[in-house]
């Protein structure tokens, strides 16, 4: 039996499908993943995987992170016998050059293959690989507005499988609860994960195509926000001699790196401990400057959550900006541990802060905010305190959205509509909304 390996390539909620050309010798005119041969180790075969990529789509090893590896598929037909090792990638191009092997390319949702002539077991391949409840609660390495597009996805293929089985949609929404339930403290997740249940009629390719619509809208929805809070931070520059701000950062955001990559200026990242993923921060925008194509010549300046307050005084920072997981009706903000010290000394120094999030992320109104805490042991018998998340006050930092700045008003009126999305879990909800499943 041949081995051989499919890598699914992953970018704002879409994967590469590509169409085999005359020129392979198998299964050709046919749509797959990236594939190929098995030449090394069929125990870890993650370089042939990036070599098939880097050979098929020109795609090298600097624009990927493998995010996981599947079980392996068995495949027996006509063709040969071959047993398929899955990996899926997140991919930072979409900048494809095909070789002869592929007649076609093309960046599609994943529940499309299942309605193209593909190689055989495809879509069992993808999931093997694809994100489930259990991915979204193991994922301490993204952001919540990451993370949230991830349950998306989960949910969407979930109501693909259950549309092919001819299950109910209860099963859907049995897999919408644990969606929520994965990570409780991430408003953005429960709330666009609530929106497509609401919207969607009972049945689960119903659910599958808003949810595929829903992956689409938060991508968009982060990238926006993404550009507000930049032009934001832009009017803290110097205006005289056309100078960048210096802008504060801490812990890891999607929508924040988008925003800092928009800019030129100076960036101070806390270290953002637990976790230290301000480091990685750090390493980050300072690899950016080293990119030939880059213009800019940008200082990165990593400091420990310490310290914070003595930068702030030093008068080194024009702006700070910070992610968000979750806004509260009153216009308060948690985020990771460390923001409300640094929302506090900022207003004691006049200095500035924004938070970019996505209108996803305002908690509904009446609902309880579940932060979660981290990891922290002490010799008996002491008591230990390390919360994960607080909540930074609302006259301390302005709330950045893909509308642009939210004022209290807007936050609380948010706050209603993420309420009422809630209501198809309800109890006597079904009753509610009629036959049809709508209000």
């Amino acid at each position: 039996m041949a081995h051989v390996v499919t890598a699914f390539l992953r970018d704002r909620g879409e994967v590469l499908l590509v169409r085999r050309s005359d020129a392979v010798g198998t299964y050709s005119g046919r749509w797959g993943g990236v594939s190929g041969y098995v030449e090394g180790d069929a125990d870890d075969p993650v370089d042939d995987a990036l070599r098939e990529i880097r050979e098929e789509t020109g795609i090298g090893k600097t624009d990927l992170t493998l995010v996981r590896r599947g079980d392996t598929v068995a495949v027996h037909d006509a063709e040969g016998a071959f047993t398929v090792h899955p990996f899926l990638f997140d991919c930072d191009t979409r900048a494809v050059e095909p070789n002869e092997e592929l007649a076609a390319t093309e960046w599609v949702q994943p529940p499309a293959m299942l309605e193209r002539e593909t190689v055989p077991r495809l879509w069992d391949a993808y999931r093997a690989v694809g994100p489930t409840a259990e991915t979204v609660a193991a994922d301490r390495t993204h952001g919540s507005a990451s993370v949230s597009v991830r349950a998306l996805e989960a949910l969407r293929d979930e109501a693909a499988d259950a549309t092919l089985a001819g299950h109910p949609w209860e099963s859907v929404a049995d897999a919408a609860r644990d969606l929520r339930d994965a990570r409780p403290g991430m408003t953005a997740l429960a709330t666009r994960v609530n929106r497509v249940m609401h919207e969607a009629d009972r049945t689960p390719a119903a659910v599958r195509d808003r949810a595929v619509t829903a992956v689409a809208d938060a991508v968009d929805a982060d990238d926006r926000a993404a550009r507000e809070a930049a032009r934001a931070l832009a009017d803290h520059g110097d205006g005289d001699d056309g100078e960048p701000p210096a802008v504060l950062t801490l812990s890891r955001s999607g929508t924040v790196a988008a925003a800092l990559e928009r800019l030129d200026g100076p960036v101070f990242v806390a270290e953002s401990e637990p976790g230290g993923e301000g480091r990685e921060v750090a390493a980050s925008l300072a690899a950016d400057d080293d990119d030939p194509g880059a213009t800019d010549d940008r200082a990165v300046t990593l400091l420990p959550d310490s310290a914070i307050a003595s930068l702030l005084a030093d008068g080194r920072v024009d702006v700070a900006l910070v992610g968000a997981d979750a806004v509260f009706p009153d216009g308060g903000v948690a985020n990771k541990v460390g923001t409300r010290g640094l929302a506090l000394a900022a207003t004691r120094e006049g200095v500035p802060v924004y938070a970019a999030t996505a209108r996803d992320k305002v908690v509904p109104a009446g609902a309880a905010f579940h932060p979660e805490t981290a990891p922290f042991e002490a010799a008996e018998p002491v008591a230990t305190y390390a919360p994960l998340f607080e909540c930074a006050p609302a006259d301390c930092v302005t709330v950045v959205t893909e509308d642009g700045p939210l004022d209290p008003e807007t936050v609380r009126a948010v706050a209603e509509e993420h309420r009422a999305l809630a209501a198809w879990d309800r109890d006597g909800d079904a009753d509610a909304r009629g036959d049809d499943g709508k209000e």
